[in-house]
């Protein structure tokens, strides 16, 4: 397998580990000013609420990439243990976060996540506990699991907020319970 296959194929199986989304990319439309207004009251009680920041993080994941603007900085970071030894670093802000959103869905296309557990919120950070099921599609380095094998696995995402938007986000992820769904150990 190329190298450039593996750059491209790698990040979004990471991905997977992370939380889900859809196929759908992220569509744009032209606002009536009143859609706007209710598009800036919706961004800024959601600002005002950890809970309903993480409830939007939980939509970007599942597919809704109009979220992304809402609730992620222009300097967002990622720390998560990549499949290739990256640290997450090359992943920057709400355009890294989606391109990596939207790989994901070339190895699990209908990968939905859900809440095992209430949100956690203190100060100036939140951490979700999550479930996630998908079908897998194939492509994943070294899987020998047929597409269409359904596979589930958990992890938790901690974020830090800083003026109403998500800027760091650290994975930990059952990577090795995705692996061995996938054979690839």
């Amino acid at each position: 397998m190329t190298t450039y296959r593996m750059r491209l194929i790698v990040p979004a199986a990471m991905a997977a580990l992370a939380v889900g989304a859809t196929t759908a990319a992220a569509h744009t439309s032209t606002a009536t000013s009143a859609e706007h207004a209710v598009t800036s009251q919706d961004h800024q009680s959601t600002a005002k609420n950890p809970k309903a920041m993480l409830d939007a993080w939980l939509r970007l994941w599942n597919g809704d990439f109009t979220q992304a603007p809402r609730i992620i900085s222009s300097d967002f970071k990622v720390h998560a243990a990549l499949l290739d030894g990256g640290d997450g670093s090359t992943i920057r802000g709400t355009d890294g976060l989606v391109a990596w959103i939207a790989q994901t869905r070339a190895a699990f296309p209908d990968l939905h996540f859900s809440l095992q557990i209430d949100p956690l919120v203190a100060g100036h950070h939140a951490s979700v506990r999550w479930t996630a099921t998908g079908t897998y599609a194939g492509g994943f380095p070294g899987a020998k699991a047929e597409p269409g094998t359904v596979v589930t696995f958990t992890g938790t995402d901690t974020l830090r907020i800083r003026d109403g938007k998500f800027v760091e986000y650290w994975l930990n992820s059952d990577t090795l319970q995705l692996l061995t769904q996938l054979r690839a150990l």
